[in-house]
Order: structure tokens, then C-alpha cells, then sequence
């Protein structure tokens, strides 16, 4: 599709970047991604659309912020589908949330979660379904949804605490319930990942009020293993349940950012093991999770000694550093540039498979400089994505080769997919401008996770130059092919 990849990605390839001044390339494949939060209007949408003029402006604010993140080629979007107890998506469980059309269970005349899917997959980048697990929001919130919230109509699924609405996790039916979510969601759009967020009991979960659940399930296990057993039973059932629907669909959770308390950091404060009965190294360790993003907004010895931790306990699993963004501004704790920029490099050098940030916004606000340090710096090159070889290891067939036609003002780059292959693929094209392409080199990457079979470069037609190009295909387990044949192309306006 023409202008699949947007013209500045294209043209970066063509800076001359000072190599003494960046000597050691990112990584060829990492995580990079974006919490892009929906609850509130917080990054999208600003405004609800009452009118065909609102829903235009909705869908272009769309697309100009995944434009900003696709110029720093951050490759995965975690868009906020299920906030509290309403979606954004055609539901017959749940009301769509206000936050678009300013009412509950009515849509701004389209489907915001389709509309998000297409157009990062556009962009060549992953969109992941964030998924808020068991809060239903405020009394006043479920009192405006009426008859259409979950409290009204699954009394027996919900508990009121401190304020606020909750699912029960220690109900049996509510793992039903949720599940129902995911088939929705899973089943009706062509989603990436489904990714939980508040997947554990809530704050002050002591006296969380399930003691009635408890007695009747509970047995001779202790409070705490029950309720932490509740959340790993459901865990299983959802992941079992997507695997065999759609087996590339990615399951992965946020929890907080420190597992447990540990021997180097004694006085851990708020843990998602101890605290709020969450245990995700049972979950990794039983193989029913993909990818783990803990919740890692602290700094120093509260950040170091945790990662440590998680990618110690991965069990060959994806380890994904949460980072907050948001701390960097004024009215949160002013961290500095940097204290993000250590975090970056220490998970790229102690074992973790990328990083996200809370909020996407923080990140595009350019808070002290931040997007400006990862567009020139730590993203300056396209990342392909890791592979899921614990999901599907096969390796696809490679295209043939590359064929290049000149048009006016660009170069159209078209490939076939490989005759062999039935399975949906995406692609990377490679390009260099000597005779040889270091595939395994970041900086060789010109655009990749594209969906179709052709790649429009711009160039300067007073140019003289060669480029030699190739392409691979990946399956939607990331898994890669060989490199296509190269194909070598001339750049003159004169014609030869």
C-alpha cells in the first residue's frame, strides 16, 4: 500500500550519522512500546465526536500521534480496550465507553479498537488489547452507566470496596465473565496481544471483602495462596483458551513492578506477591503467559536489583520494563532524562526484551527532551520484534528477490510472497548503499513488520547513487526467513 511507511522514515535512513558519536548500534530486535491510555481522554481522544467533523477529527489526532511514534520506530502500541467495566470496541457485554461519543454505550460512528489495529499495522507496528481486569470504577461512574454496568447486571460477580466497584476474583464466575471479553475481542478483530492490567486484587487488598468466597472455596489454604490461586486459575484458562483460537495472539500482563521482596532490597514497600496476591513467575513458570511488562516506576535500587529479578525468573519468556515517563514531570518526582536513558540501557544489557512507557503522551510531550533522545538516539533505527519460538519455531520461505521501479520522484520496491507459503507474512526490507547488506545490523533495516508486498522510497532525482536491497518474511510468530537475493539498483537522473 502506498504510503504504508511514512515518508521521514524513509528519508532517515539517508542522514549521515556520526559514527564516532553512536558506537555501538540498538539492538536489531527489541520491544518498544507505548501504554496509549483512552480512560479520561488521557491520550486519545481529546474530545468526543458528536458530529462526522468530530469523528474526522478523532481518527486524524489518531493517526498524527502513531505518525510521531512510527518517527522514532517504537513498534508495539498498548491501546487501553476495556477501562472500567466499558470498552471501546462493538460489545454485547459491555457499554463502549463515553470517552468517544460522550455516552455511555454509544460509538462515535465507528469502531475506535478496528480503527487503532489498522492503522498501526499500517505503520508496522504491533497493537496489543489493554485490558483492564477487575475494577468497574467509581460509584458515580457505575451509577451513570445504569443498567448497562456490569454491577447492575452481574450483582453477584461484584464487590464494593473502599469507593469503588470490583470484580470478585474468587467468584467462580468471574473468570466466565472475563473470558467472554477476550472471545470478543480475540475472535472479532485482528489483534496482536490481549494484555491485563490490575489482573491482581486491589490496593488495601486486605480487607478485601471475599471472606464469604473464601469460606465456601477456600479449604485449608491460607487466605493469601487462595486468592493468588484464583488469579493464576484464571490466567491459565484465558491463555489455554487464546492458543487454541488464534495461537500468534500474544497474552501478557503488567503487574507491579517488584515481584517480592527480596534479599538485596529487604524493605521492598509494595509488592505484587505479598501485597496484592499477584504471582507471575507461577504464571511464566507454568507457560501461560508470552510477555511480562512490570510496572517498574521507580528508580535505582528500587529499579536494578527487580529487573534482575524478573528476567532471573522469565523462564525463557519475554521480560518488557515498564518505564514511567510520567515521573518525569514537575508535579510527579521531576526524574531527569537520564534516570530513563539508564533504565533503557540496563535492561538492553542485563537481559530484558525492550522497554514500554506510561504514558504514551509523556513520551510524545517530549517531557525535558525525552522523545527527542529516543528518535535521535536510542530508536534512531527500525527494531524488528522477538521472535515467540516457544509459540511456533518454523521458519517461513524467503521472497525471491526485490525489483525496483523507478517513478516520478521515487523508487517503487516490490516483492512476491513465497509460493510455498499459505501462512499470513509480514516483512523487512534491508537496504545498504555499498555492495553488501549486514543483515544482522540495525542500521541495515529500512522498514519493517509491513503488511503487503510493496515499499515506496522518495529520493532525490539529482542523486547519483547504488543501493542494494533484500527482503525477508516473518510469520506472525516473528519467526524470520533467509534473506531474498540482493538486488542492486542505480540512482542517476540521466538515464543509462
Amino acid at each position: 500500500m502506498k504510503g504504508m511507511f511514512g515518508w521521514w522514515l524513509i528519508l532517515s535512513i539517508f542522514c549521515v550519522w556520526s559514527e564516532a558519536a553512536w558506537p555501538v548500534d540498538p539492538p536489531k530486535r527489541e520491544i518498544r512500546a507505548v501504554w496509549l491510555s483512552t480512560i479520561y481522554g488521557l491520550d486519545w481522544p481529546h474530545r468526543p465526536a458528536t458530529t462526522e467533523a468530530g469523528r474526522r477529527e478523532q481518527q486524524q489526532e489518531l493517526r498524527a500521534l502513531l505518525d510521531r511514534l512510527q518517527a522514532a520506530n517504537f513498534n508495539m502500541v498498548f491501546i487501553q480496550t476495556r477501562l472500567r467495566g466499558d470498552v471501546i470496541y462493538r460489545s454485547e457485554i459491555e457499554p463502549a465507553s463515553k470517552v468517544f461519543s460522550g455516552k455511555y454505550g454509544k460509538l462515535p460512528g465507528y469502531d475506535p479498537l478496528a480503527f487503532v489495529v489498522e492503522e498501526c499495522h499500517k505503520r508496522g507496528m504491533e497493537c496489543h488489547a489493554w485490558f483492564v481486569t477487575f475494577p468497574l470504577g467509581t460509584e458515580k461512574s457505575v451509577r451513570e452507566q445504569g443498567r448497562l454496568s456490569v454491577v447492575r447486571k452481574n450483582p453477584k460477580l461484584c464487590k464494593r470496596h473502599n469507593g469503588e466497584w470490583y470484580l470478585d476474583p474468587g467468584v467462580p464466575g468471574t473468570t466466565d465473565y472475563i473470558l467472554s471479553l477476550v472471545k470478543e475481542i480475540v475472535n472479532g478483530y485482528d489483534i496482536d496481544g490481549i494484555h491485563f492490567d490490575y489482573i491482581r486484587y486491589p490496593e488495601q487488598a486486605r480487607t478485601f471483602p471475599d471472606r464469604k468466597s473464601y469460606n465456601q472455596s477456600g479449604k485449608k489454604r491460607s487466605i493469601e495462596d487462595w486468592r493468588r490461586e484464583n488469579i493464576n486459575r484464571m490466567v491459565g484458562r484465558i491463555y489455554d483458551w487464546v492458543k487454541q483460537a488464534k495461537p500468534w495472539v500474544q497474552v501478557s500482563s503488567s503487574p507491579l513492578g517488584k515481584y517480592s521482596r527480596i534479599e538485596r532490597v529487604p524493605n521492598a514497600g509494595w509488592t505484587a506477591y505479598e501485597s496484592v496476591y499477584q504471582d507471575p513467575k507461577m504464571w511464566l513458570r507454568r507457560g501461560k503467559q508470552d510477555m511480562i511488562v512490570p510496572m517498574m516506576y521507580y528508580l535505582h535500587k528500587n529499579f536494578f536489583p527487580f529487573l534482575d529479578n524478573w528476567v532471573e525468573g522469565s523462564y525463557g519468556r519475554l521480560i518488557v520494563a515498564g518505564l514511567g515517563a510520567y515521573r518525569m514531570d514537575k508535579s510527579e518526582a521531576d526524574w531527569s532524562v537520564n534516570d530513563i536513558t539508564d533504565q533503557i540501557d540496563y535492561s538492553r544489557y542485563y537481559g530484558g526484551a525492550g522497554c514500554a512507557f506510561f504514558r504514551c503522551g509523556n513520551v510524545l510531550y517530549n517531557e525535558k527532551g525525552l522523545y527527542k533522545e529516543l528518535k535521535e538516539r536510542y530508536y534512531r533505527y527500525p527494531a524488528q520484534l522477538p521472535p515467540l519460538s516457544w509459540l511456533d519455531a518454523s521458519v517461513p520461505a524467503a521472497p525471491e528477490e526485490i525489483r525496483v521501479e523507478r517513478l516520478e520522484g521515487e523508487l517503487r520496491l516490490t516483492w512476491d510472497k513465497p509460493v510455498s507459503e499459505t501462512r499470513d507474512l509480514t516483512y523487512t526490507v534491508y537496504y545498504s548503499l555499498t555492495d553488501s547488506i549486514q543483515t544482522e545490523l540495525a542500521r541495515s533495516i529500512l522498514a519493517t513488520n509491513i503488511h503487503g508486498n510493496e515499499l515506496f522510497l522518495p529520493i532525490n532525482e539529482e542523486d547519483e547513487r547504488g543501493y542494494s536491497f533484500s527482503v525477508t518474511s516473518s510469520t506472525r510468530f516473528r519467526i524470520e526467513s533467509q534473506p531474498s537475493r540482493e538486488t542492486y539498483y542505480y540512482q542517476s537522473r540521466y538515464v543509462k
